[in-house]
């Protein structure tokens, strides 16, 4: 990273301000304004931090004109192909992909935290039983915090890692026991002869009075969604992993804010409205005319899925997403599914339509999502919960940076205040 060449800020009537240029291996250069208070007695005002880096990472990097995902500088197409979503979560974490010896190693200690406190049952009684499962698992995750507060102690690597080795073992089981709980039916334990992503299906669908088959295409598909949902660099829910964690949080509590934070229709639930949008429709005839209505100013929120607002060409996820429908609906013999044909009319339509095409309004990673994971069996409720046991292991990762950069501080934005000058408060008699 170089800071050789320099940015010159001109106030009116005042002297010339210069500030370095920090060059990254990847993306746009960003002007070092860290002394910009302390030079000038003014702030930068960057509502939703839309031009400013917050943070140095090495984690995951998005080239929105190019349409570019890399997790550690590996593409998210090549690691869908060739790894599992343990090996990609040692990668966050590590840097490096696992050997042999290194995979079967994390795997192992992730199986061994995979059970939860006996005691974590009795919390998901204090809900009701048609509660969304997303504010259950910020209850829940949140509570992590009361049974390891030695997690709290940052300063030893091996207590760190024990931490996220447990978290990320751990969110499965709490997000299949809110399924379960919201079901009404009883928890199932995790089962140490499974792989991630088969063990979490396990909890949630197996039932103690049946047997229970896993079907291997459907295993193989819900662990590359489980990649495709890892880590996306600075988003919102990540960017409160690090705000969290920057008071010094304990982790269980950072992962609890996350959550809070994707819960929301712009970020996890995105999927979930994709999916609420189709069964809207219902119609592929409908098509045509809902594109046409979304031309109009006050329509233009009715096609949800189309779009992301870092990404100025197609989402690689959601080429991916789409092609793991397809394999999907061809091994449970739906490929006439209503829905998935109306997704596919959907994005022929709007690829077409001059005003997406204008505005790059591609689909995004959520409009197939809704798709694949009703396939699989999941009902709406749950969508965002998966992203959440999938970005625990990049939300993990980027906590440890953090912690780990020397530049670290507590995050404290400024703002731009616009309320009332200083005034005093009148006497009560004026006040009557």
């Amino acid at each position: 990273m170089s800071s050789e060449h320099r940015a010159t800020l001109t106030i009116t009537g005042e002297a010339p301000v210069h500030f370095p240029i920090l060059t990254p291996t990847h993306g746009n250069e960003c002007v070092d304004i860290r002394a910009l208070g302390g030079k000038t007695d003014r702030f930068g005002y960057d509502s939703g931090f839309e031009s400013t880096a917050s943070c140095k990472s090495s984690i995951t990097y998005v080239d929105g004109a190019k349409g570019e995902l890399l997790y550690r500088g590996y593409p998210i197409e090549q690691l869908t192909e060739h790894c599992d979503f343990l090996e990609v979560a040692y990668l966050l974490k590590n840097g490096e992909l696992p050997n042999a010896e290194q995979k079967a190693g994390f795997a192992a200690t992730i199986t061994k935290h995979t059970p939860v406190h006996n005691q974590m049952v009795n919390f998901y009684h204090g809900f009701r039983r048609d509660a969304h499962t997303m504010p259950v698992m910020v209850g829940v995750v949140g509570a992590l915090s009361a049974f390891h507060r030695e997690a709290a102690d940052f300063s030893d690597v091996e207590q760190r890692s024990l931490t996220i080795h447990r978290i990320i073992a751990k969110m499965p089981t709490l997000a299949a026991m809110a399924y379960k709980y919201t079901m009404g039916h009883p928890p199932m334990s995790p089962r140490a002869d499974l792989d991630y992503a088969a063990n979490f299906v396990y909890m949630m669908f197996a039932n103690p009075a049946e047997k229970f088959k896993l079907n291997p295409v459907l295993m193989r598909a819900f662990d590359r969604l489980l990649i495709l949902h890892a880590d996306h660099a600075q988003d919102a829910s990540t960017s409160t992993v690090r705000m969290a964690g920057s008071s010094g949080a304990n982790p269980f509590a950072c992962i609890s804010a996350a959550i809070a934070c994707l819960s929301g229709r712009e970020h996890g639930g995105a999927s979930e409205a994709c999916l609420a949008m189709l069964e809207e429709v219902g119609d592929v005839r409908k098509v045509a005319a809902m594109i046409s209505r979304s031309r109009i100013e006050s329509d233009r929120s009715k096609v949800t899925g189309f779009g992301l607002y870092v990404y100025r060409n197609f989402d690689p996820r959601a080429k991916l997403m789409r092609r793991l429908c397809t394999e999907v609906l061809t091994e449970l013999g739906l490929e006439n599914d209503p829905l998935f044909k109306l997704a596919i009319e959907l994005d022929r339509i709007a690829l077409e339509d001059p005003y997406f095409v204008e505005n790059k309004l591609y689909p995004n990673v959520d409009f197939y999502s809704g798709i694949l994971q009703k396939a699989l069996g999941l009902p709406a409720s749950m969508f965002a919960c998966i992203v959440a046991v999938a970005r625990t292991a990049g939300w993990m990762a980027q906590w440890e940076e953090m912690r780990a950069d020397p530049e670290y501080k507590i995050a404290r934005p400024r703002q731009l205040y616009v309320g009332p000058t200083r005034r005093d408060v009148p006497a009560a008699s004026a006040r009557v």
